[in-house]
């Protein structure tokens, strides 16, 4: 297209208005010059094999961009997170130290996302992401080192958790207020691995997403981008099964192969470097094909001009349409100022964020609270936790993307569809506060050992479990024939254990009046009475799904409410506020709120206090809905904002009509005139 004409339309997203603009100043919104795209077909140089073109196209790159995303998902989000309880006992790290480690990849990610998504926007988006794969497994190679650096793990002698006598020779621990490990330098590496995890990550939700917006047509490109954000929401579910797996396997199996131990025994640590070895070859595999695809894949060019741009229409977007702009550093800062100055993209990246802020710290602490709600095993919910979560959010991805594309709903459609969307996820989610129970009956936190008045006071250590020494730190709770629990069979006074079908049965309790039992305890938590389980996993289900849904309408309308030379940085911008103000204090929020509920701490031998073990429920549940309703109300709030500020831009007729709608108008007007 070389000229445009002298009778533009006038294009919104609610209705088509026909004005006179200026000819030139509309041409230069639109037009895209062709010798930008360097389309071609995959291979590397001069090779170009014919079985592997069938790859060059929209649907190839996102098969490989979605693998790519669930690698990541599965070491960052998965792996990562359930092992690093492991990886705190065995190279002696406290929770403050394997925090640090946890939010490596954050910290890289937040320093690096604003410089890769500007000066990589006008890059080779397939290779950032050869890059990115790269990086990934790196991180992975690096993140495990630690368990072939050092020794074999010492698992000691066995603690007992029944009554023992003053001159029994059961191990009890010590206070040790220093020991000269290596545990400072394992940190420096678990958390270079984190580094670079980080720099992997980054091109990824920058340059990757903006290169599926730049592939394909408006209509397809919200589907595309929410079956990647999809599938990269199934990392986390291979994480966590392929982890809980190889936790089961010895940690040292490469060196030993048996030992006198099993997993059920708190001496027991599985081999947690075995999944990142895995990831580490998985993401090296996908480096020499992601470097095969084309700057552009083909036809990007015709999709470009075919294109309508809806950025908003702002004092700030002219100053993208220069000549050469983006090639000088201090553009960078320009552009920077330019877009935080846009109020519809400020008031989505406050939406993006305060939803990620909600997601992580429900994906963090969920299986904590069903567990505890229901008096379930942790186990058991976490996988409860994880067979709601995962197809909420990834149905809920994908749904919010076909519902976007087949209904062609343009950028204030699609604002307003987050906030419909929003709303309903909050009212799903005071299901927290309908579906919680009670605390169980527990000696010596919330109701004495006499069982005639409640607790007013945490006092384990009364006189029938007074000369069993018992160990503190160790909780091992155990379910009374009273249905009541214990902190431990040995605070329940009990002197004998034997095993029955693979379960512990204690038997001369001296705390428990046993009244025509074959026991008096058995090990496990007491079971919950209360019988709203069901109704809570429904409706949480539907919370997960339209949050997740509101995901998907937030990431296009960034895409759509910027100049299209600017989308990749965008991205980079909304992570960039996503990771500093969501990802990063999300957990750190919900974690100190739901703190302020807990009744029982861990006390070490020291008297240092450690995690909690027992919360009161009703306490955490209403904690839980204040802080997730306060934000889901900045996201309804902001993304409201948006769709009221939004203003469309003035497309001229030199756009040549792309859509079918306008098109057909253009041909009404030009019966009018001629």
């Amino acid at each position: 297209m070389d000229k445009g004409m002298d009778n533009p339309a006038f294009i919104t997203d609610d209705n088509l208005n026909v004005e006179q603009n200026s000819k030139q100043e509309n041409i230069a919104q639109i037009e895209v010059p062709k010798q930008e795209f360097e389309e071609g077909p995959c291979g590397w140089g001069r090779f170009t094999p014919s079985w592997i073109q069938c790859c060059n196209n929209p649907k190839g790159y996102l098969v490989f961009y979605s693998l790519l995303g669930i690698i990541q998902g599965t070491l960052v989000n998965g792996l990562v997170n359930i092992n690093i309880t492991t990886i705190e006992k065995r190279y002696n790290l406290n929770s403050f130290t394997t925090g640090v480690i946890s939010t490596g990849y954050d910290m890289s990610f937040c320093v690096l996302c604003l410089f890769v998504s500007y000066y990589g926007q006008k890059g080779h988006k397939p290779r950032w992401l050869a890059f990115s794969s790269f990086m990934l497994g790196l991180g992975s190679l690096v993140f495990c080192l630690p368990h072939f650096t050092s020794g074999l793990y010492n698992y000691g002698a066995q603690i007992r958790d029944t009554c023992t006598t003053p001159h029994s020779n059961a191990s009890i621990p010590a206070c040790v207020t220093s020991t000269a490990t290596k545990s400072s330098s394992f940190l420096l590496v678990f958390l270079l691995g984190q580094l670079l995890h980080g720099v992997g990550g980054t091109p990824l939700y920058t340059l990757g997403t903006a290169h599926i917006d730049d592939s394909v047509s408006i209509e397809k490109s919200s589907l595309y981008i929410g079956i990647g954000s999809g599938m990269s929401v199934l990392g986390p579910a291979f994480g966590y099964i392929l982890g809980g797996q190889l936790l089961d396997i010895y940690i040292d199996v490469n060196r030993i192969s048996k030992v006198p131990l099993m997993p059920d025994d708190p001496r027991w640590l599985g081999a947690w470097w075995i999944g990142f070895l895995l990831c580490w070859i998985l993401a090296w595999c996908l480096v020499v094909p992601l470097t095969c695809f084309p700057k552009h894949l083909p036809g990007t060019a015709e999709i470009q001009l075919q294109k309508v741009s809806q950025a908003h229409n702002g004092v700030t977007t002219k100053a993208f349409l220069k000549p050469n702009f983006g090639e000088s550093f201090k553009d960078f800062f320009v552009a920077l100022l330019m877009l935080l100055r846009n109020p519809v993209f400020v008031f989505l990246v406050i939406a993006g964020t305060t939803e990620a802020l909600v997601i992580t710290g429900f994906v963090t602490f969920m299986p904590k609270f069903i567990e505890n709600q229901f008096g379930l095993t942790a186990s058991l919910a976490a996988i409860l936790g994880g067979a709601v979560l995962i197809p909420g959010a990834f149905i809920g991805q994908v749904i919010g993307g076909l519902i976007i594309s087949k209904m062609k709903l343009q950028c204030r459609d699609v604002m307003r569809m987050g906030a419909v969307t929003c709303v309903l996820s909050l009212l799903c989610a005071l299901v927290f506060v309908f579906a919680k129970c009670s605390n169980h009956p527990f000696a010596g936190i919330n109701q004495d050992y006499n069982f005639n008045s409640t607790a007013e006071k945490i006092d384990l250590v009364v006189p029938c479990n007074k000369e069993c020494h018992c160990i503190r730190s160790y909780f091992n709770p155990v379910c009374g024939a009273n249905n009541v629990q214990y902190f431990s069979a040995c605070y329940a006074g009990c002197t004998n254990a034997t095993k029955a079908d693979g379960t512990l049965i204690y038997q001369n309790c001296s705390c428990i009046q046993q009244v025509g039992n074959s026991f008096a305890a058995q090990e496990g938590k007491c079971g919950s009475s209360c019988g709203k389980l069901p109704v809570f996993m429904g409706l949480f289900l539907l919370a997960i799904f339209f949050t997740f849904m509101t995901s998907t309408p937030i990431t296009t309308s960034v895409l759509r409410s910027v100049p299209d030379n600017q989308r990749s940085f965008s991205l980079g911008i909304q992570w960039l506020f996503i990771r500093i103000l969501g990802t990063i204090p999300g957990p750190i929020l919900f974690g100190t709120v739901i703190d302020l509920s807990c009744v029982l701490w861990n006390m070490d031998a020291c008297g240092v206090k450690g995690a909690c073990w027992t919360y009161d429920n009703p306490k955490m549940a209403s904690l839980i809905t204040a802080i997730g309703t306060c934000a889901k109300m900045i996201s309804i709030i902001a993304l409201v904002a948006a769709s009221l500020l939004y203003k469309p831009p003035q497309i001229s007729e030199a756009a040549e009509q792309t859509t079918d709608q306008p098109v057909q108008r253009w041909k009404s007007w030009a019966k009018t005139k001629f």
